[in-house]
C-alpha cells in the first residue's frame, strides 16, 4: 500500500515542472474556436499603467485590447471569420512601451449541427421508432414471463 502511495506522489510530482511551464502572459478563450465563435485575448504583459495595446490575429486581422475589470490586464475579443480553414492561429499583442508577445490556438471545423445519423434514419422521426422499440421490449417481456412460467421446477415429478 505505502509502495502504490508513493508511485502516485511521485506522478504527481513529475507534472508540477509541466504545469510551471505553461505559465504564460496571454489567456486565450476559448483554446479550441470554431468559426463564427468569439474569442476572448487577455494579457498581463504590458505595463501596469497601460490602459490601450492592439491585438492581430492571422486568421480574424486586427482588434483593441482595453483595460478590463482587474489592474494590470488588457482584453480585447474578435470574432472568426465563417469561412476560416481548421488549423492554428498565431495572436500578436502589441502595447506600450514597446512590448510584443505571441500566442497561438486552434481553429477547429464546425460544431455538429443536427442530428446524428447512425443508419435509423433522422433523429426527428421519433414516432414509428418509439412504437418499433416499445413493441421490441414488450414482445422481449413476454417471452420472458412464458419462459419463466413454463420451465420446469424442482416440485413436478
Amino acid at each position: 500500500m505505502g509502495a502504490g502511495i508513493g508511485l502516485a506522489l511521485g506522478a504527481l510530482g513529475l507534472q508540477i515542472p509541466s504545469a510551471a511551464a505553461d505559465d504564460s502572459d496571454v489567456s486565450i478563450e476559448p483554446w479550441n474556436a470554431y468559426p463564427g465563435a468569439t474569442v476572448t485575448v487577455s494579457t498581463r504583459a504590458c505595463d501596469a499603467d497601460a490602459d490601450y495595446g492592439k491585438g492581430f490575429s492571422d486568421v480574424a486581422g486586427e482588434f483593441h485590447l482595453f483595460e478590463g475589470d482587474e489592474k494590470g490586464v488588457l482584453t480585447g475579443q474578435f470574432q472568426i471569420p465563417e469561412g476560416a480553414k481548421p488549423g492554428s492561429d498565431t495572436v500578436t499583442l502589441k502595447c506600450p512601451p514597446l512590448t510584443m508577445v505571441k500566442e497561438t490556438y486552434q481553429v477547429t471545423g464546425l460544431p455538429p449541427n443536427g442530428s446524428v445519423g447512425a443508419g435509423f434514419g433522422p433523429a426527428e422521426d421519433t414516432d414509428m421508432g418509439l412504437a418499433v422499440g416499445g413493441g421490441l421490449l414488450f414482445t422481449v417481456a413476454a417471452g420472458g414471463v412464458l419462459w419463466m412460467c413454463r420451465r420446469p421446477n424442482g416440485n413436478r415429478t
